[in-house]
């Protein structure tokens, strides 16, 4: 028999109901080196992020993920308090981030598959380390809310290729695919630019874990013509494509967006869609940005709109495709 159920930081919950969710968030990000290359990526006064839920709240939201990985500036006790005081349901992520965000001594160069595999299901299990310093001593303090998803990433080349520190992504990866399989949580992971999904795929899949556990991040960074073959291919392979260049003008325009999101409609891929902002302080009016946690509802859905986008799909995006591809599936 098989068992499906959301873990979020206060428990436990039924997939029906999380609610309206966007499946890329940054709510809490401690200072740190990703500060230090990118100083949008501090994230750390639990009045500000919880005052921005309760916005999101207000509007209709009922649930984030934080993409916030253990050991890289993720805040786990401040993720439990703003759920506790806002209502809105988070699912913390553990797992890693690009390579450029650790130092040379962080734990997850000297950790062993094995190690980092035990890390992982430990944090998903068990509970979340609650110290977020860059190096070991990040690995200190247990509590009891748990991480509900798999973050990895890597930084958009093939990370099955043998040189400079490509084998250090492969080990990551690795382990992050034994972590689902053992416990039946999804995976997160950040296509850089993104590039580098063939190869995350057959990485993660080679440890036993189906496509439709994957969730692939950032696929809509670039929308040329010339990037459209290789998008197309990645939503062929049945992960859930998370997109989140919303509101991102340094980017594209959110037009270019919605007629994004309805081609992909329009070949069938509707129920593979989930979409966020993958925010920073400089997107979230808490912290003085001009977009806010609510943008897509507030903004963006009326957008989709204008594109044969309406509130059914919209409802698939944002409740009905989360409610599949957050769950943690345990055989019983």
């Amino acid at each position: 028999m098989e068992e499906k159920f959301i873990r979020t930081v206060l428990g436990d919950i039924k997939p029906e109901q999380l609610g309206y969710c966007q499946c890329h968030e940054h709510l809490f990000i401690a200072r740190g080196i990703s500060a230090q290359k990118v100083p949008s990526l501090v994230m750390e006064d639990i009045d500000k992020s919880t005052q921005e839920l309760f916005l999101y709240h207000k509007k209709g939201g009922r649930a984030v993920v934080d993409a916030q990985p253990v050991g890289c500036g993720r805040m786990a006790d401040e993720l439990r308090i703003a759920s506790e005081r806002s209502g809105v349901h988070i699912i913390a992520s553990t797992g890693f981030h690009k390579l450029d965000f650790y130092g040379s001594n962080h734990f997850i160069y000297k950790m062993d598959v094995d190690e980092l595999t035990e890390l992982f299901c430990g944090e998903i299990t068990q509970g979340m380390f609650t110290d977020y310093k860059d190096d070991d001593t990040a690995l200190t303090k247990r509590k009891k809310a748990k991480a509900g998803i798999i973050k990895a990433a890597s930084d958009g080349r093939d990370i099955r290729l043998p040189e400079g520190n490509l084998p250090v992504y492969r080990k990551l990866f690795t382990a992050a695919g034994r972590a689902a399989r053992l416990t039946g949580a999804p995976v997160l992971t950040h296509l850089e630019m993104g590039r580098g999904a063939d190869s995350q795929l057959e990485i993660l899949t080679s440890q036993g874990i189906e496509p439709r556990r994957i969730i692939m991040s950032h696929l809509d960074r670039v929308l040329t013509k010339e990037m459209r073959d290789y998008q197309l291919q990645v939503a062929k392979s049945g992960v859930y494509l998370q997109f989140d260049t919303i509101g991102r003008f340094k980017y594209h325009d959110d037009e270019a967006e919605a007629e994004f999101i309805s081609m992909l409609c329009e070949k069938g891929y509707c129920d593979k869609i989930l979409i966020g902002l993958d925010t920073t302080n400089e997107r979230l009016k808490s912290y003085g940005g001009t977009i806010g946690l609510d943008y897509i509802l507030d903004t963006f859905r009326h957008c989709l709109k204008a594109y044969g986008i309406g509130d059914d799909l919209f409802y698939r995006f944002t409740v009905s495709n989360p409610m599949q591809a957050l769950c943690i599936e345990l055989n019983i």
